[in-house]
């Protein structure tokens, strides 16, 4: 019986990607393949790629330079790139590293079998075409390996919204839904292997209109019949857009136990000057009034954001707006960013500010963040949470997990095993997480 080949996998970026690593190795199991945390023992390593950090493309092309002597140690050693750096640069990936063997973009990696064997010939594999066919549903037989207790589980990809940011409506396509059966069918089948709680994903997740039995259903919809899974005991789903935030969905958060009180709601600026010019479609009064509702239909929640700071002409004034936009929500959790130009996008043709200054107000704007946000985790100790441990801790006899609202919460406690879903009580409250006793 030969020697199964070795896949090494790194994934940067969005839980989407993470999500499609997992696809793909599955993918690739089927032609003999087992994973390795090792680059160096590989037959065939993957980079699933993600465009939208600032030079992404030439982190890709700094990462693929440090395979080049493995490469010549290993002459059948296979290299690919995935994901969206990939469907952003296609063939210029082989002409600018040609130890590449393999470019696949995020709608192809089903194809991943007749590339690799393709390549096992002696050729070069390129796939970064918008296919009819369901990727998800070729992918569908999976192995029943047991799971932890958290998995993602992709839902809808691409977008419409087309913010003069941003390269996802080009390098994941518009919006499509998955139909509600089949993610079902995943689902019941993740529960099975282990898992407890479910992050639903989507490039516009609430944007969701997948097939049901009665006609499109909407996400609050499918939640609810998630929500029917026994043994199912969480679900989340991200990243949101304001514009897309139905009244079903807001009910929803008040009304289904098994939704969790996170909500990631990215607003990019408090700036009503600057969403437009960001192709944003809604303004901040309009985005503070909609987190009213959502806290009135469920007080506890808690809120998380994406900031983008310096976007061209962007002003002063303007700048402070989103400051004030961020004093008036008061965040658990933000995300913020220096803008950084994306080619092919409007936003990339427009006059720049100043990068000094950008870079002061990112500092800024990050100070206040951290301040709302360990204001927020301070106001837990005392309370009693749900905790559902995930991994052993740093420490002997220490058991970490995440709480209903995402913070991270460790206990010292031995009668705690991976996937157990506790009552604890908050004590402390360190820089970036809670810790707590059994209640």
């Amino acid at each position: 019986m030969s020697e199964p080949k070795k896949l090494f996998i790194k994934t940067y970026g969005c839980q989407m990607n993470v999500y499609d690593s997992e696809r793909m190795a599955e993918a690739l199991g089927g032609q003999g393949y087992v994973e390795t945390q090792s680059a160096d023992d590989a037959d065939m390593i993957l980079l699933n790629t993600c465009h939208i950090r600032e030079k992404a493309a030439e982190k890709v092309y700094s990462e693929l330079g440090r395979f080049k002597g493995l490469k010549a140690e290993k002459p059948d050693l296979k290299i690919g790139v995935a994901g969206c750096v990939a469907q952003a640069e296609g063939e210029e990936i082989m002409r600018r590293q040609p130890l590449v063997d393999l470019v696949v973009g995020p709608q192809s990696y089903h194809r991943l079998p007749e590339m690799e064997a393709k390549t096992r010939q002696g050729a070069k594999a390129l796939d970064t075409d918008f296919p009819e066919e369901d990727k998800f549903e070729r992918l569908k037989s999976r192995p029943k390996a047991k799971r932890g207790p958290t998995a993602f589980l992709t839902v809808q990809e691409g977008c419409d919204k087309f913010c003069a940011f941003c390269v996802v409506p080009y390098t994941r396509g518009a919006e499509v839904s998955r139909p509600v059966d089949r993610i079902l069918t995943e689902a019941r089948d993740l529960v099975e292997r282990g898992v407890r709680e479910i992050t639903l994903l989507g490039q516009n997740v609430n944007a969701y209109h997948g097939a049901g039995p009665m006609g499109d259903m909407t996400l609050a919809q499918l939640i609810w019949q998630l929500d029917k899974i026994d043994g199912l005991e969480r679900i989340r789903f991200t990243t949101s857009h304001p514009n897309d935030m139905g009244d079903d969905l807001i009910e929803a958060h008040g009304t289904c136990d098994k939704l969790m009180p996170y909500l990631h709601l990215p607003v990019q600026s408090g700036s009503d000057r600057i969403l437009k010019r960001m192709n944003r479609s809604h303004t901040a009064e309009s985005y503070l009034r909609l987190i009213e509702r959502i806290r009135a239909a469920r007080p506890d929640i808690l809120m998380s954001g994406d900031f983008i700071v310096g976007f061209p002409e962007e002003s002063e004034a303007d700048f402070q707006a989103t400051l004030d936009l961020v004093e008036e929500v008061t965040y658990g959790y933000a995300y913020s960013f220096k803008y950084s130009t994306r080619p092919g996008t409007p936003a990339a043709e427009r006059p720049q500010i100043d990068p000094a200054e950008a870079d002061d107000r990112l500092r800024r704007l990050q100070a206040l963040i951290t301040r709302d946000q360990r204001s927020v985790q301070n106001s837990m100790v005392g309370r009693e949470v749900k905790v559902l441990f995930e991994k052993p801790g740093r420490l002997p006899g220490q058991m970490g997990g995440k709480s209903e609202y995402l913070h991270a919460v460790h206990v010292d406690d031995a009668n705690v095993e991976v996937g157990d879903l506790r009552r604890v009580r908050i004590v402390d409250s360190a820089a970036n997480s809670l810790r707590g006793v059994l209640a």
